[in-house]
């Protein structure tokens, strides 16, 4: 009988986590880099991509970084074209790169609408069908998109965001649809709220020594009361990377300490 560690083993894999300079990305590829992988990774600017490797040098990680925006087809395929070239052909792809823009819908221009579109989910369009050749060819392929629990739920102000990634949703259960006769798993994360510096404001305590009224809420509404950190998300992008998922397909897991289950407390 094999060892079920040895399923969740990444020796020899090849990586490419999109914005992962930071934050829950920087912790998904670390997981990954643990789990045997070779990492690659894009940043948009030079300076990112310098603080972003010297952390994972920190780490005894050693990283690849590419200067790419994940919009640009163009850069797109040549950034995939150098990794093969220096690390070999991509095994798992995380798309991760993401904004959001917290604007009510009647105040926000259509422009501002179709730049997280385009970054949320047209990137990830882009960068899988820049990596899905090469996983074909290779006979097995794992894609995981960074979805959201706005993949399900609405909220005030997040029109554009959750319309990317409801769409991120659709795109990998159709990724998984129409390539996982090639042996390609298209899975996605759903995370939580999690504290990372973005999100530091929102549980900064008030002069009076209470909760932030947005961390309240959160609390309240997380059966795990409490927010997720980075760490949470590194075993599930490992078991979704590795062959210990190779027969799940077309799902999103959500890593959310149990929001979308719970009602919330009452008041």
């Amino acid at each position: 009988m094999n060892d079920v560690s040895n399923l969740f083993s990444l020796e020899g894999k090849v990586a490419l986590v999109t914005g992962a300079a930071y934050g829950i990305g920087f912790a998904m590829a670390s997981a990954l880099a643990s789990a045997g992988a070779r990492i690659a990774f894009n940043c948009r600017s030079q300076e990112h991509m310098d603080k972003a490797l010297a952390e994972y040098k920190k780490l005894g990680i050693q990283a690849k970084g590419y200067l790419c925006d994940v919009t640009d087809e163009a850069q797109v395929q040549a950034m995939v074209a150098d990794i093969d070239k220096d690390l070999g052909v991509i095994d798992i792809l995380v798309n991760n790169a993401g904004i959001i823009k917290r604007i009510p819908m009647t105040q926000m221009s259509a422009d501002e609408f179709r730049q997280v579109i385009d970054i949320d989910l047209n990137a990830p369009f882009i960068v899988s069908k820049a990596v899905i050749p090469g996983m074909i060819e290779k006979g097995h392929g794992k894609i995981i998109n960074i979805c959201s629990m706005m993949s399900e739920l609405g909220r005030e102000t997040v029109s554009a965001y959750a319309a990317a990634k409801g769409g991120l949703k659709m795109l990998t259960r159709n990724i998984a649809s129409e390539y996982g006769e090639y042996n390609i798993q298209c899975n996605g994360i759903g995370p939580g709220y999690i504290a990372t510096p973005q999100t530091a404001p929102l549980r900064e305590k008030q002069a009076d020594g209470s909760r932030h009224p947005f961390d309240s809420f959160i609390i309240a509404k997380t059966p795990a009361a409490r927010w997720g950190v980075p760490e949470d998300l590194m075993g599930p992008a490992v078991f979704l990377a590795s062959d210990a998922s190779n027969f799940v397909n077309g799902h999103i897991l959500y890593v959310d300490g149990g929001i979308l289950a719970y009602i919330g407390k009452q008041p």
